[in-house]
């Protein structure tokens, strides 16, 4: 049983998870060259799912991913084992390579392989705190 809807956290998380989704995004991407990363984003991002799901149910993680915390769990490992493996190509696995990228908003923006290793590590992470939110919930929402 869930406790009552109150207007109050429901706007307050309404108000907060959006900003904590961006400061998960910034970590996943300035991780590979300042603290941070795919595992320290993902917590922050199933932080902003916990909150969620405290406020609005085991419904809330559903709309927020957009699939099923398997998905995304599934999704994120065959991205880092694609990153990792990519490396064979370079010499052995999980070697790195980067690209300098000359944008015309951003400017120059490095572009390094294991951004997307961690992207992948991001998915796992966050959506193994959505499968453990829904199955602590009891409630399991369909696939």
């Amino acid at each position: 049983m869930s406790a009552p809807s109150l207007p109050i956290r429901r706007r307050s998380t309404a108000l907060l998870v959006p900003p904590i989704l961006v400061v998960a995004a910034y970590l996943l991407f300035a991780g590979h060259n300042r603290p941070g990363g795919g595992f320290v984003g993902g917590l922050v991002a199933g932080l902003a799912l916990a909150l969620a799901h405290a406020s609005d149910g085991p419904g809330a993680v559903r709309r927020i991913t957009r699939v099923a915390p398997t998905t995304l769990l599934g999704a994120g490992l065959v991205i880092a084992g694609i990153a990792g493996a990519g490396g064979w190509l370079g010499g052995g696995f999980l070697d790195g390579g980067a690209v300098e990228l000359t944008l015309p908003v951003f400017g120059t923006v490095k572009a390094a392989s294991a951004t997307l290793f961690d992207t992948g590590v991001f998915a796992v992470v966050a959506g193994m705190v959505g499968l453990v939110l829904e199955s602590l919930s009891g409630e399991e929402t369909p696939s």
